[in-house]
């Protein structure tokens, strides 16, 4: 079957640009920062798990060919997501990359519910095997984005939230992508209110997310940072019966041929 790309309307009438491929039951797949359904790794997931499921990606509000209307407010956020699970006509399944992991989390939180839920690498920073944030991290970004300065605002997320080495940053104007990345670069207000507050490098809180009663699975690969896997280690710890699994030989752009499995595990 042939993916199906459409438009649905979000609540606040915001377009949504989507993605359906194969058949089965449903699966809706969230992207990190900056990514979107042609830039970033969940079209070739959706590819591995079409012959399975019926798998959802959509490009997030101001990504892509989705709309934006302002101010960042992350309900709406949470309205574009109920938007793409209603298609399925039934309770879907979620999988959130980087950040999206954290929309998730969010989501959940705010009533939402679904029937599993799969995270990978949520950039959490649970320890001193890196330094957290800066203090201002949040307030320099929308700093720099307030300013127009959005290559800067791109590169200063990478250094001070990714972690990135500074040559690899510096390299970024360089790479194909970089005028997508500033296109998009306004969209990460959206993506630190998911994470901020826990990348300071100090424990998860035990209760946060004790009342959600979703299964989950928390995956991470085994050649991504310390800090990344000892988060992602301890995410899936405060997570009620949450089971963790490392992916040997991946990285946080974990490859498809390999998480595809995984997942196909977990969801059944």
């Amino acid at each position: 079957m042939e993916p199906v790309k459409a438009f649905v309307d979000s609540k606040d009438g915001t377009r949504i640009a989507y993605t359906r491929y194969g058949s089965g039951p449903a699966v809706v797949l969230v992207d990190g920062a900056l990514a979107a359904q042609e830039f970033g790794p969940n079209k070739s997931l959706a590819e591995a798990l079409s012959s399975r499921y019926t798998v959802f990606t959509y490009d997030r509000r101001g990504r892509g060919e989705s709309g934006e209307n302002l101010p960042v407010d992350v309900e709406r956020e949470f309205e574009d997501l109920d938007a793409v699970t209603d298609l399925a006509g039934e309770p879907v399944m979620l999988y959130g990359i980087s950040s999206g992991g954290g929309l998730i989390l969010d989501y959940l939180l705010s009533g939402r519910t679904a029937r599993k839920v799969a995270l990978y690498e949520v950039p959490f920073v649970v320890d001193d095997t890196r330094s957290p944030a800066p203090a201002d991290y949040v307030e320099h970004i929308h700093s720099l984005l307030a300013q127009g300065k959005n290559g800067d605002a791109i590169k200063y997320f990478m250094r001070a939230g990714v972690h990135l080495p500074a040559l690899m940053v510096a390299a970024f104007p360089l790479f194909p992508g970089w005028s997508h990345l500033k296109k998009v670069a306004p969209t990460i207000a959206y993506d630190l209110q998911y994470v901020q507050a826990f990348q300071r490098g100090r424990p998860l809180p035990a209760d946060r997310w004790s009342g959600l009663d979703v299964p989950f699975t928390v995956i991470a690969g085994s050649k991504s940072p310390a800090w990344m896997r000892n988060a992602n280690a301890a995410l899936a710890q405060v997570l009620p019966g949450a089971t963790h699994r490392v992916l040997p030989g991946q990285t946080h752009l974990v490859k498809a041929p390999v998480l595809a499995p995984a997942l196909i595990e977990f969801f059944g």
